[in-house]
């Protein structure tokens, strides 16, 4: 696992100090993503604001091996799709025997939109259209192919419907641009660069889903939710597209320090417009998103934070 290395500097945030200073590991994922840039946005933070504590972000394999990372106690946060961090604190989907009860939430960070993507001229206007195309679903076993195939199924199409093609982000983009494909899924937080990078160069259109598609999709997977990719998002966007999105979730282990997990918390909500200016997918870190959206229960350092200020704190997210 490689690691890149932030500066270390000390000022002082308006809490009181660690008592013992701490080194502490960000479990991310690859540097094509948003966990990587949001992760290292956020050591950078508690390397300048949280006196007596230091931060790396790790690059990982994300959600699923970063909740290892957390079971092991390898890493102290990680970032986590919520589907991921549910099933490991519950036992169920692909953590049935081997659960992590001991997950709790500092909070979600913010969602992954579901972004299907064709040419401008393309004739799919629907997932139904999809039948008889070439779509990438994502990488193999990645969190777009694992929402791809929910919103799917769950509306009544499978992988025999269409010719599937396991591509990452980037390929993900060439192939729609050179025509290889017709369609292409992303999971991953908006606006994303190589979506970008592709509706600099051929004309784009994003499919949205219906509400029934949404509903359907909702009653497969209860963490997705309603989204909306706004207009101007990227280059010949001229109006906002419904889809879905996922949360990501900053985990910790239940044995983290109540202090330092308030802290980190405090630093999250108050300091937010330092992780924007990392990346704009941050833009929806808010204590409202982390309430409503936040599958696992909440560390009590960061209950402490949320009571400090007054928020409404779900039953369901207190241990």
């Amino acid at each position: 696992m490689r690691a890149l290395k932030y500066a270390v500097a000390a000022s002082l945030l308006a809490a009181a100090p660690l008592a013992v200073a701490q080194q502490l590991s960000i479990a991310t994922g690859g540097t094509g993503g948003v966990y990587y840039p949001i992760g290292g946005g956020f050591a950078e933070m508690i390397n300048e604001h949280i006196e007596g504590a230091s931060a790396t972000a790790e690059v990982t394999g994300a959600s699923v091996e970063n909740m290892g990372l957390i079971m092991r106690g390898d890493a102290d946060l990680a970032l986590v799709l919520a589907d991921t961090a549910y099933q490991a604190w519950s036992g169920s989907g692909d953590f049935e025997g081997r659960q992590i009860e001991n997950t709790r939430a500092l909070a979600s960070v913010y969602p992954n939109a579901v972004q299907l993507v064709v040419l401008a001229d393309s004739d799919v206007q629907s997932l139904e259209d999809l039948k008889g195309k070439r779509v990438s679903v994502g990488a193999p076993g990645s969190g777009t192919e694992l929402n791809a195939r929910a919103l799917l199924e769950a509306n009544g199409i499978t992988y025999e419907d269409f010719t599937p093609q396991r591509l990452n982000f980037n390929e993900t983009a060439d192939a729609i641009r050179d025509g290889d494909i017709d369609a292409g899924f992303w999971s991953v937080g908006p606006p994303t660069s190589s979506i970008l990078n592709l509706a600099a160069t051929r004309d784009i259109r994003l499919i949205g889903f219906s509400d029934e598609e949404i509903d359907n999709a909702r009653e497969e997977e209860p963490v997705f939710a309603a989204y909306e990719l706004r207009a101007g998002m990227y280059d010949g966007m001229d109006e906002a597209v419904q889809t879905i999105s996922i949360p990501n979730v900053l985990v910790v282990n239940s044995d983290m320090d109540e202090e330092l997990a308030y802290e980190l918390t405090k630093l999250l909500f108050e300091r937010t417009d330092d992780l924007i200016a990392v990346h704009p997918a941050a833009n929806d870190t808010t204590v409202e998103f982390t309430m409503e959206s936040t599958p696992v229960p909440l560390h009590p350092g960061a209950i402490r934070y949320f009571e400090e200020i007054e928020a409404d704190i779900p039953d369901d997210l207190r241990p």
